[in-house]
């Protein structure tokens, strides 16, 4: 049966997307419970988007969305090596515009949280240091050296000058209430000794006396020096986090991860949007937590060359915003309800006394919060993974599902359980428009292999790579000669590498190839080979798939060929201290032949004109698709490179790499709208390897379907705005099953209704034993040809009760168009 109500109602207004009030400036300050904006505490849900990781034209759809799913703040990194590509020279013009961004935010009423760093790893080239950094003699990276501290002081000052003199802080009337200082650095700290511990010192009071007029943090710095405020990054800071290191800090979370960012060569890993929930719930009881910032809220797109190693083009694709920017269900929809009875609470969290009492055994206990006016919250968890548990408090029965946190704002009524998800789902679906399925749409241009007589800069032992191309290019040319025996047979060319591939060429003719891997920084390639009599051109091209991001001692890391012998007859030569010729990147990269102008400075060929696929470069023109949804090209058939669209890089591909499943890590790369023209758009790829570029298409990103499935056990919507009410008609009470097609977009067919006990969920589903068997016909009149609509778990909607003494549900999948 459907539950008794109680005889205490909240009656519900408002709707779920209503706005929140526009932020203005003002002090901020803090104490033990919160951040103090204008006097008052608040509760604040942060998500991190980075602008370089999305388009402007993109900004406002992020951020509006973001705040329809109960976001307070926008967060992003500051990033370095974007900004100052040159010491001394500033870059803010497009994807690089924070002021722009930060803007954006101010216009639709949020706040902002700016992680100036400006190291900030963040899977980003190089940490976001720009690489000129590891020239600057003297230097070693983030500890107490006068050089780095140097360069580290000059663009944090620049970047707070910038938004001082754009009054984007809160104390002049901005949106920036927080910004962070540094970035983990109590990973590396012991590796610095005290040196390390002057330099936390060093940074907070530099930054502290920028005189912003907003509060500074340190992430995962449980010595943050005062007023500086320590806070948490991780998955569990409800159980890991040690608290504030002063009684007068408030508990912040600046990186709760909404999924595992994926590298090249591995399966992704999605987190359950229920463990989310759960740990945001137990941070807020258990540690008065008032700060949550999800990392990532919309992860976005590694453009060019932007990602560190091995880490893929698309970044984050789980969080509540996938990489288009479309909302991606059940996670956006089931947070913006865990926020919104949040903050139903907040008056008595910020102002109530804390208690902690059990409700049965360890693994079971209640948060409860009591305000001096009567008010009462509570947070009832249940902390056993394996089994449900019914638990009293305060006299009345309440269901815990296994690993769940329920939310009673009065200590009596429950408004959210973290496990139970009433919101809809969803499924993404790319629908192919283009096809590169003819070789006639092709040209190629084969990209020269170097040989010794090539290149102009010569040494007499292997260079470090990083140090030698100085991150203009993901490619370095080693190359030497060797003067064969004609009396040798078959030789042995061995190599070890700590680059990320490498390719080698015995006179120009590919001879094999090997690449390492995330947990696998060194490798070998041993071939066999056949040489000519007297002197070969050996020709070995290093790769790397993005800069190390992260670690102690930086700037000290190498990479590229480390060793090269061959053998011959039983003898070994060691060619690692040996004259060896060098050339930085490809010869189709300094003529930017991926742009309409440089395309035009090299004679293309008729696709399939060379014998081998290897370093070709391949260019086509296509139309842009029609209507507003996003764009993206499927790579399937390539192998690794790097892919341009009217000159703009859209990242690196290395479809070839498969994970432990067997699967290409990404197949489908995003194209931004506004990368492309009405006709007429260049589209040219690079291939390493032997990828082939017929069956490359391009397809249209689209939310077709949603479902949604509810049970009696579910809770209704939590509303952001409620009063306590009594009131006889219980319907807006009940669960039910919420459906909201994406914008633009109208139900228009219904695929599947059953009220009853249908089998199965959202993914594949069945009529059970008991079903309604008018339910279709009064989903279609609730919901046929409306962009949102809502069917409660009612049996008076239903025409009565299909199967009495069996608990219903109701599961809805629609098709949206």
């Amino acid at each position: 049966m459907l539950r008794d109500m109680g005889c205490w109602w909240w009656w519900w207004f408002a709707v779920l997307s209503s706005a929140v009030a526009s932020v203005c400036g003002g002090e901020v300050t803090y104490d033990g419970r919160s951040l103090i904006i204008n006097g008052q505490r608040k509760i604040l849900f942060s998500g991190s988007i980075h602008y370089p990781r999305s388009t402007p034209e993109m900004w406002p759809s992020l951020i509006s969305q973001a705040k329809q799913g109960g976001i307070d703040v926008i967060e992003t990194y500051v990033f370095w090596n974007q900004h100052e590509p040159k010491p001394g020279q500033y870059d803010f013009s497009g994807r690089r515009d924070i002021v722009r961004f930060i803007r954006e935010v101010q216009a639709q009423g949020l706040y902002a949280c700016l992680r100036i760093g400006p190291f900030i790893q963040a899977e980003w080239n190089y940490g976001g240091f720009p690489f000129w950094l590891h020239d600057v003699p003297g230097i070693v990276y983030r500890t107490d050296n006068e050089p780095f501290k140097f360069y580290m002081r000059n663009f944090t000052t620049k970047i707070v000058e910038i938004m001082k003199s754009e009054n984007l802080y809160a104390s002049q009337g901005g949106p920036i209430i927080l910004q962070q200082i540094e970035n983990e650095y109590k990973t590396v700290e012991a590796n610095f000794g005290e040196a390390g511990k002057r330099y936390v010192l060093w940074a907070a009071n530099m930054a502290v006396g920028l005189e912003t007029g907003v509060p500074w943090v340190m992430c995962k710095q449980d010595d943050a020096p005062d007023p500086v405020i320590n806070s948490c990054n991780g998955r569990l800071c409800g159980e890991t986090f040690a608290g504030p290191n002063s009684p007068n800090k408030p508990a912040i979370w600046t990186e709760n991860w909404t999924s595992s960012y994926p590298l090249f060569g591995e399966d992704a890993r999605p987190r359950p949007v229920e463990d989310i929930a759960f740990h945001v719930a137990l941070f807020v009881a258990k540690m008065n937590g008032s700060f949550i910032n999800y990392y990532m809220y919309h992860g976005g797109t590694n453009f060019g060359r932007t990602a560190s190693a091995y880490v893929q083009t698309a970044y984050y694709d789980e969080a509540p915003l996938d990489e288009y920017g479309l909302i991606q269900q059940p996670t956006w929809g089931h947070l913006k309800e865990l926020h919104a009875a949040v903050k139903l609470c907040s008056e008595t969290l910020l102002q109530g006394a804390q208690s902690n009492l059990s409700l049965g055994t360890k693994l079971q206990e209640a948060y409860v919060f009591r305000g001096q006016s009567g008010k009462c919250a509570a947070f009832l968890v249940n902390n056993d993974s394996r089994t449900d548990v019914t638990v009293v408090f305060q006299n009345t029965s309440y269901e815990l599902p296994r690993k769940s946190i329920s939310i009673l704002p009065d200590c009596k009524n429950e408004a959210f359980n973290t496990a139970k998800i009433s919101t809809q789902q969803n499924t993404r679906s790319i629908q192919t428009v283009t096809k590169f399925n003819s070789t006639e749409q092709w040209e190629e241009y084969k990209e020269s292999i170097l040989n010794f007589d090539d290149t102009s800069s010569r040494a007499n032992t292997l260079l470090e790579h990083m140090n030698t191309t100085k991150d203009a290019s993901d490619y370095l040319w080693y190359t030497f000669r060797y003067n064969n025996d004609p009396s040798n047979g078959q030789s042995v060319l061995s190599t070890n590498s700590r680059a990320h591939a490498l390719h080698a060429f015995i006179n120009g003719r590919h001879t094999g190839s090997q690449h390492g891997s995330s947990s696998n920084l060194s490798f070998s390639l041993d071939n066999t080979v056949s040489f000519r009599a007297g002197i070969n051109n050996v020709s070995l091209l290093s790769v790397m798939v993005g800069l190390p991001d992260s670690g102690a001692y930086l700037e000290r890391r190498v990479a590229g060929l480390r060793r090269v012998r061959i053998q011959s007859n039983g003898s070994l030569k060691d060619f690692t201290n040996n004259p060896w010729g060098y050339q930085v990147g490809l010869l189709g990269e300094k003529l930017q032949i991926y742009t309409d102008v440089g395309s035009q400075k090299v004679q293309w060929s008729k696709f399939g004109s060379s014998t081998s696929g290897l370093l070709t470069w391949y260019k086509t023109v296509f139309d842009a698709p029609a209507g507003n949804e996003p764009v993206a090209l499927n790579l399937v058939s390539m192998r690794k490179g790097e892919v341009w669209v009217n000159g703009q890089s859209i990242g690196r591909y290395w479809v070839s790499f498969l994970t432990p499943s067997g699967k290409p890590s990404q197949i489908w790369y995003h194209i931004p709208r506004s990368f492309l023209k009405p006709t007429g758009n260049l589209l040219v790829l690079l291939e390493e390897e032997t990828g082939h570029p017929v069956g490359i298409s391009i397809g249209k990103v689209s939310i077709p379907k949603i479902c949604g499935h509810v049970s009696e056990s579910h809770l209704p919507p939590v509303i952001s705005r409620v009063i306590y009410k009594k009131h006889e008609n219980h319907h807006g009470r009940r669960p039910k099953v919420q459906l909201r097609c994406p914008s633009n977009r109208n139900i228009s067919r219904i695929l599947f209704a059953s009220f009853g006990t249908p089998s199965g969920d959202c993914q594949s589903y069945a009529v059970g034993s008991c079903h309604s068997s008018n339910s279709r016909s009064n989903v279609e009149k609730a919901c046929l040809g409306k962009g949102m609509c809502s069917v409660p778990l009612s049996y008076k909607r239903f025409g009565g009760d299909p199967c009495p003494g069996t608990p219903k549900a109701l599961l809805v999948d629609v098709q949206c168009t």
